[in-house]
């Protein structure tokens, strides 16, 4: 009796270790497993000034910097003390890009005609003062530094 159920069991034993066995995963398989998942519009941490770094929380720290930099552009546009002869209530649009080394950039600019009309200096003025930007910290998606972009409202009000 003893040598029929072992004759029983020692098949079942051979199919079933072939259920155990594992499959060799190559680093390219797990890479695109990895990224299938990512969101890439989105990052971890947004670019900061100093001021900002501490911040953790995403939509904080993306407050802050848009803030930071609104502040900056509106303090540089006043200095130069703008004389208009008209008046003016309008907002232009930065298209600013910072490099995955804390670089800014402006990509494009959308302004309006009348703007132009009356203040003809803006564009440079906008450029100066970007190049000008103090030390960005780039922002990063899993610990690496990555490039962003940002549409930046500029509101013009001159009277």
């Amino acid at each position: 009796m003893k040598k029929v159920l072992l004759i029983l069991f020692f098949p079942l034993l051979l199919v079933s270790c072939e259920e155990f066995q594992t499959r060799k995963i190559s680093s390219e398989e797990i890479l695109i497993e990895e990224t299938r998942g990512f969101n890439w519009h989105e990052v971890d941490q947004y670019p900061a000034f100093s001021d900002c770094r501490s911040i953790t929380e995403v939509e904080a720290a993306k407050a802050c910097f848009g803030d930071k930099v609104a502040q900056y552009f509106y303090s540089r546009l006043e200095a130069k003390q703008p004389v208009v002869t008209e008046a003016l209530d309008d907002t232009l649009y930065l298209y600013l890009r910072i490099s995955e080394k804390g670089m800014p950039k402006i990509d494009s600019m959308e302004i309006d005609s009348l703007v132009l009309d009356q203040l003809p200096e803006i564009r440079s003025w906008l450029s100066q003062s970007v190049d000008s930007l103090p030390k960005i910290y780039p922002a990063t998606k899993r610990g690496i530094p990555v490039k962003t972009s940002f549409r930046m409202p500029v509101v013009i009000k001159a009277e």
